[in-house]
């Protein structure tokens, strides 16, 4: 029997619409319905209405614990009693620990040693045992597989496994529901759980409503494994650059993820860490959310222009992207903030040489008054590489309102005879 006389068979690898439906039944007992934002700016930015799906208010601040929950729902009585083990730098861990913890089941989490306090903290917080191994992620799930192999216990994998997939497929059921017009779902891609699943489960649906629903996947550009293995035909592994959105730094995709996104996801696209930090403080300021930089990175594709309008669509429909999660360190985000202002042309570090002469200091500052420049913070050394005895180096931190004004900044103390000379954040 093929697809086109069972609609209740999946025509490409991974669950079928029946298997996400029941997942959903199970999944249903610890997730709650996420809330939807509509972003009138992200709106005009993109000519399309958008609508925020708020994972990162999911109960452990991820999507996470819907495969999760689920995986673990489907052990049997001897495979509990073994317990369980995951590894992961933070919104898995939360998710396992807490789904082991309403199944009464024992968990072991490996993490990253350099992994964010408030993450480890928080897995504990559920009752998990938690192991610190290795510096990047790779070698903190090789650390779970051999604690599997010596103990016994269950091996439960971030992403490529089909109960993984069907539970992570509900929140796609969940966006059908709560926005039955939805043309586009932008869906942020590390190994390929989240949008494996959420394409599985529109792109059946859609099938037998007779229409079509574009899925398009976004990774960080500095750890984009999809768009080279999806050129090689094959799961193929990159060497990983850092990135901010960590939570989906992974060097491989997963094989049945892979075989589900060659088959039912329209397209990836990549952004780059300027773009992920814009996207951050657009959520911060104009919708008041707070997303860690993986659960972003749909938001920063719109910002980018790299989510076109549906073709042939004189009015186009809703566009859904996913906040996967809101897990981000503090220190992170002050982090983030910084660079995202920087990114936005609304701050900027500046190194001016000056003579050193009573009175320039007090220049400097009349001068950006003059053109509305805050100044939020000063270095003034007379230590600086390269200075003569003469000179001394100002470091100027300023706020602007944008393009426009910083190049005014900049181009009035240019008027005045300086040399202004951008710095780096």
């Amino acid at each position: 029997m093929d697809t086109a006389t069972d609609p209740t068979r999946t025509p490409f690898a991974g669950p079928g619409l029946d298997e996400i439906e029941a997942a959903r039944a199970i999944v249903a007992r610890v997730a709650q319905p996420t809330p939807l934002e509509t972003s009138r700016y992200l709106t005009d930015v993109l000519g399309a209405p958008v609508i925020l799906k708020c994972e990162n208010l999911q109960r452990t601040g991820s999507y996470k614990i819907r495969g999760a929950y689920h995986r673990l729902s489907k052990l049997t009585a001897e495979e509990r009693a073994r317990g369980v083990v995951a590894a992961s730098a933070g919104n898995h861990a939360q998710g396992v620990a807490f789904a082991a913890r309403e199944l009464g089941i024992h968990a072991t989490i490996f993490m990253p040693v350099g992994v964010a306090i408030p993450k480890f903290q928080a897995t504990r917080a559920y009752g998990a045992d938690v192991v610190l191994s290795g510096s990047i992620v790779d070698e903190t799930l090789r650390a779970a597989a051999d604690f599997a192999a010596e103990t016994g216990a269950v091996l439960i994998p971030p992403f490529d496994h089909r109960d993984v997939i069907a539970g992570q497929g509900t929140l796609g059921l969940e966006i059908l529901d709560e926005v039955p017009g939805v043309e586009t779902i932008v869906v942020p891609i590390g190994g390929g759980g989240l949008i494996s699943g959420v394409a599985s489960a529109v792109k059946q649906r859609a099938a037998q409503e007779g229409r079509t629903i574009r899925v398009i996947g976004v990774q960080a550009a500095n750890a984009a494994a999809y768009p080279a293995s999806l050129a090689a035909g094959e799961p193929t592994e990159i060497g990983l650059v850092a990135t901010i959105a960590d939570g989906i730094a992974v060097s491989k995709p997963g094989a049945l993820n892979f075989e589900i996104i060659r088959d039912a996801v329209d397209a990836v696209v990549t952004v780059t860490e300027d773009d992920i930090a814009r996207a951050l403080l657009v959520l911060l300021e104009r919708a008041k959310l707070v997303v860690e930089p993986a659960g972003a990175v749909g938001v920063a594709a719109i910002l980018a222009g790299l989510i076109p309008a549906p073709e042939n669509s004189a009015e186009p429909g809703p566009v859904v992207a996913i906040l996967s999660g809101g897990n981000i360190d503090p220190l992170l985000m002050q982090r983030v903030i910084a660079h995202g202002l920087a990114a936005s042309d609304r701050y900027l570090r500046l190194s001016i040489m000056l003579p050193d002469r009573p009175g320039q200091l007090a220049r400097i500052a009349e001068i950006l008054a003059g053109v509305n420049a805050n100044v939020v913070e000063v270095l003034h050394t007379r230590h600086g590489n390269g200075l003569q005895l003469s000179q001394v180096e100002l470091v100027v931190s300023v706020e602007t309102r944008g393009t426009e004004h910083r190049q005014q900044v900049i181009q009035v103390l240019r008027s005045a005879g300086y040399d202004p000379v951008l710095e780096e954040e």
